[in-house]
């Protein structure tokens, strides 16, 4: 098996300087998992949850943790494990939920990069990836997550018929993703440049950053992916 020091990724336990929401990690016990902790949960995900028969959905990248809380509230008969790779919004996001006792939805600190050193095949349904990084520099354009080598890897990781929602703020960053996604296996069965006048605005939560991107009158591109 991989372990957590074989990725390229800080692991918790070497940081030399914990800031403030690291040092809170341990009261999270349970409730947020670190990096080898997830490896070791590899096929096991369900067993994080009070009720382990409900389908388990994924959230990538939780931002301010608003959307997380709103689909852990509002879809009880369902899971949702949210991966952050800040610690900050990790914090966040979880404590909310943990304040309540939410019983289903729980954290997760990896890098989305390697999904599936965490996760076997199917284990996934539903996944949510809402304004990841852009990276709109040309030269900072290898680092963007959402490229053809990241489909090819979720897709089998996913059980059949469900779906990936993406929502970005930057145009060039969708027409990025939509080329990338035309090489892959999935299907498109969403596709919106302006989410909030399209057939799907209503049932559309919107983020802060959606918000924020509203009030200064830009649009929100959207497209939806079918396994």
């Amino acid at each position: 098996m991989r372990t957590a020091n074989s990725l390229k990724m800080s692991l918790t336990k070497n940081i030399p300087n914990p800031n403030i929401y690291i040092k809170m990690l341990p009261e999270y016990k349970g409730w947020i998992y670190l990096e080898e902790e997830a490896l070791l949960m590899k096929g096991l995900w369900n067993s994080a949850f009070t009720d382990q028969q409900k389908p388990m959905d994924l959230e990538i990248g939780c931002g301010n943790g608003f959307f997380f809380e709103h689909q852990v509230r509002t879809q009880n008969t369902r899971n949702l494990l949210g991966i952050e790779i800040k610690y900050k919004p990790l914090v966040q996001t979880v404590r909310r939920i943990k304040k309540d006792g939410l019983p289903n939805g729980r954290g997760l600190r990896f890098h989305a990069r390697y999904l599936d050193k965490i996760f076997f095949e199917q284990e996934l349904n539903n996944v949510f990836i809402y304004f990841p990084d852009p990276w709109p520099r040309l030269r900072q354009q290898k680092n963007r997550l959402l490229r053809r080598e990241f489909f090819e890897m979720l897709y089998p990781l996913q059980k059949p018929d469900c779906y990936v929602d993406i929502k970005t703020d930057d145009l060039d960053y969708f027409n990025f993703i939509n080329e990338e996604i035309s090489h892959s296996l999935y299907k498109v069965v969403r596709m919106s440049r302006d989410l909030h006048n399209s057939e799907w605005a209503q049932e559309n939560f919107m983020t802060a950053f959606e918000k924020l991107f509203t009030r200064k009158q830009l649009p929100t591109y959207y497209v939806r992916l079918q396994k």
